[in-house]
């Protein structure tokens, strides 16, 4: 139709790989509905597709435009500030707007899910009547009289489902009841909340010590003033940050605001939801990966409608369309989790965070016992506001930590050994006492690879540049990043032919299981890592068996060691202190440090003191002892004084340009292409490393390259990649991702 036709044009981004603005006519009948931020469907080379009005204009450059087909959506799914951010991160994280909206708006969202409804059945007598119907009915009919007997019990009604399940009887003698005009079916709206009768005490808010009150009325008056701020609270393990920001989201209660709080894994979601849900009855939502589709609509719908003023969850929870939104929480703002690293945008859930809390003037929060360096570099540059908690709530006190040098309890053993002589009787010791213990081993599996003895060749994936890990229940050699298996192990090396040369090597946390229960055979165990969190609810359903006292020792990968409140916990024991320490990585260091620290700091919680037995081969390593001392202070001014002198984070801005192919040669010919290329573009103040293969070299058959760039700023090197898009003609063979400030330089 001619452009004139139309009333008003509409700008729609589409959800298909068409990564430029369409043009499309509003008719008449349409010009209320369509709106910026609403979901429409649009015709295209002959057929519809979905995508989003991103713009509303008088005119189109062209003389001839098609119509919008239909508006899928009344709403605006994308509120005037969520918008504004989508277009920021397109910008910034050098990313398709189509792909920024898929991050903003969950998958049952855009396909216009639907609603839970169920019926309801009610009675449409009195109970004195139904009482003479249940006798008639009892000789002619016992399956109607023994659903009436259900009915005739209830309070109010009861959903159909219900009424089946107590009755035995069947859909169809229901619906002859009501034919009859004994009962009343009505369809009503089901809540698919995970929170949906769940129990919980209800608890009141605890007195602050000095420090956590400052904190409090540094954020209060913020709040208050409905200034946006950033806030870091700096709290040792355990210094009661938690407290502090029920309290911060108590006064945006009561300001009318809605809060959002952030916390790094699903894990630690179960142990927040319970502490908020104590505090905050019917008033939270929950978002993380782990809801199925229809939970993750319905908790949605309810943060939209304003119902759920305080969400709970991990990164995307960031996107979620909270009311009147005042007050953000990053919880463990240190965690990498935090930052997408899979798919574009590889955006970081801390620094949308900021990012939000300015357009909507919310006052942001990031908390962490071992800050980013980042984020405490900002705040000793006034860019933040910080706040300190250096000790421990309710007077604990801090654990005692040892190093143990793994090298002489090698020569004792006369071998290799899991546990050093003062870690088994310190378990031993708790066990007898009725006190938990946790260790902690970075690695899952039994053993971590198997290799031939005569020419030295470990078993690998077929797929990926990476040795298989041995699990010891299903007998199987897995790859943990494509899932390949072998199964059962081969006696024979693929490589040479030997026979019988073939050993295991390394260690997972299923064999320190093991290994544990053939030293203490009475000890009761429960192992959290990967293979036992698989299902829906199993973090949940362990950590209360933990928590209940069910098991001495709780034996786990990084899931344990952060964020977890358990006061029975008197010992931690940190099996492979050093594991990530040799990973040529700028950040292992800090890594290393922020994991070290907070897994020590899951001991003495409650009023018995704790204690933390380091095991390590490199005791005089300075980020071991300064983690052993909790000096986070002192691990700062040595990390951050390296940082300068190699032009790292956070004197630079980086990014990563991945590339992976079918072959080496055409995936590193591109690659150095596209280096040559942004070489031209940028100016003096950029650094272009050289291009390499990346730390996991090939993945599901793919080969990977990558070269990083250092800069003063992201957005010159946006635009520089923005421009050789248009310009280059990339194979469809060959992909490339673009990771702006990623957390790893070497995977």
């Amino acid at each position: 139709m001619n452009v004139q036709q139309f009333p008003l044009i509409a700008s729609v981004i589409l959800d298909v790989s068409v990564d430029k603005t369409l043009d499309y006519g509003i008719l008449p009948d349409q010009v209320s509905a369509v709106k910026r931020g609403v979901r429409v469907e649009v015709p295209v080379r002959g057929q519809l597709c979905t995508g989003y009005v991103i713009a509303i204009k008088d005119k189109s450059d062209f003389h001839t435009v098609k119509g919008i087909a239909k508006v899928l959506s009344e709403i605006e799914l994308l509120d005037e500030n969520t918008f504004e951010l989508a277009l920021w991160m397109a910008k910034y994280y050098c990313a398709p707007l189509r792909q920024v909206f898929k991050v903003l708006l969950p998958a049952t969202v855009r396909k216009e899910g639907k609603h839970k409804e169920q019926l309801f059945v009610m009675r449409a007598k009195t109970r004195e009547q139904l009482i003479d119907v249940c006798i008639e009915l009892r000789k002619t009919s016992p399956a109607q009289a023994n659903i009436l007997d259900v009915m005739l019990k209830a309070t109010k009604g009861l959903l159909l489902t219900e009424l089946l399940e107590e009755s035995k009887g069947s859909r169809s003698s229901v619906e002859s009841l009501a034919k009859k005009g004994h009962l009343v079916l009505d369809i009503v709206r089901v809540d698919r909340s995970p929170l949906v009768n769940e129990q919980y005490f209800q608890t009141k808010p605890k007195t602050l010590n000095e420090e956590q009150a400052v904190s409090l009325n540094k954020l209060t008056d913020c709040l208050q003033n409905g200034r946006f701020e950033t806030h870091l609270l700096y709290g040792v393990t355990g210094s009661g940050k938690t407290e502090v920001y029920l309290q911060a989201i108590d006064k945006a209660l009561q300001l009318d605001k809605g809060t959002i709080m952030l916390v790094p894994e699903i894990a630690l979601t179960t142990q927040t939801i319970e502490r908020f849900r104590s505090r905050f009855e019917g008033k939270i939502a929950i978002l993380h990966h782990r809801l199925s589709q229809g939970e993750r609509f319905d908790e949605w719908h309810r943060i939209r409608r304003g119902e759920a003023r305080i969400v709970i969850g991990a990164r995307s929870a960031i996107f979620s369309p909270v009311v009147n939104l005042g007050l953000i929480i990053v919880d463990e703002e240190h965690e990498q989790s935090y930052k997408q690293s899979e798919e574009v945008p590889c955006y970081h859930a801390r620094d949308i965070a900021v990012m939000r809390g300015k357009m909507t003037y919310s006052t942001v929060i990031l908390g962490s016992a071992t800050p980013s360096l980042e984020s405490y570099y900002n705040a000793l540059k006034n860019k933040y506001v910080l706040s300190t908690l250096k000790g421990r709530a309710d007077a604990a006190s801090m654990p005692k930590v040892t190093i143990v040098d793994m090298k002489s309890e090698f020569e004792k053993a006369k071998g290799y050994t899991n546990f050093s002589s003062l870690l088994l009787d310190g378990i031993k010791k708790r066990q007898a006492l009725g006190e938990q213990t946790i260790l902690f081993l970075n690695r899952r599996g039994y053993h971590t690879t198997m290799m031939c003895k005569g020419c030295g060749v470990s078993i690998r994936c077929a797929h990926c540049d990476l040795a298989l890990t041995f699990h010891f229940n299903e007998n199987t050699l897995s790859c943990h990043l494509c899932g390949f298996t072998l199964s059962p192990p081969p006696k024979n090396c693929p490589s040479c032919r030997s026979p019988d040369t073939m050993k295991f090597k390394g260690v997972g946390t299923e064999q320190i299981e093991r290994s544990l229960h053939a030293i203490f055979p009475d000890i009761r165990t429960i192992r959290m890592d990967a293979d036992t969190t698989r299902h829906k609810g199993s973090h949940q359903k362990l950590f209360r068996a933990f928590g209940s006292g069910k098991a001495d020792v709780l034996i786990g990968t990084q899931m344990v060691a952060k964020g977890l409140h358990f006061p029975e916990v008197t010992l931690v024991g940190v099996l492979n202190s050093d594991s990530s320490l040799n990973i040529p990585d700028f950040r292992a260091s800090e890594s290393s440090f922020q994991l070290i620290t907070q897994v020590a700091g899951r001991a003495g919680r409650g009023v018995t003191p704790g204690e933390v037995i380091l095991q390590t081969s490199m005791p005089d390593n300075s980020t071991i002892l300064h983690a052993s001392n909790q000096n986070y202070e002192k691990f700062y001014e040595e990390e951050i004084a390296t940082r300068q002198l190699f032009r790292y984070p956070p004197f630079v801005s980086m990014a990563k340009i991945a590339f992976s192919g079918d072959t080496p040669e055409k995936t590193i010919a591109i690659a150095n292409q596209m280096r040559d290329r942004l070489l031209a573009l940028l100016d003096k103040g950029f650094e272009l490393n050289p291009v390499i293969p990346a730390g996991y070299a090939k993945v599901k058959d793919k080969y990977r390259y990558q070269f990083l760039i250092r800069g003063p700023a992201i957005y010159p090197i946006a635009q520089a990649i923005d421009s050789i898009r248009q310009s280059m003609k990339f194979p469809a063979d060959v992909k490339i991702f673009i990771d702006i400030n990623p957390t790893s330089t070497y995977f």
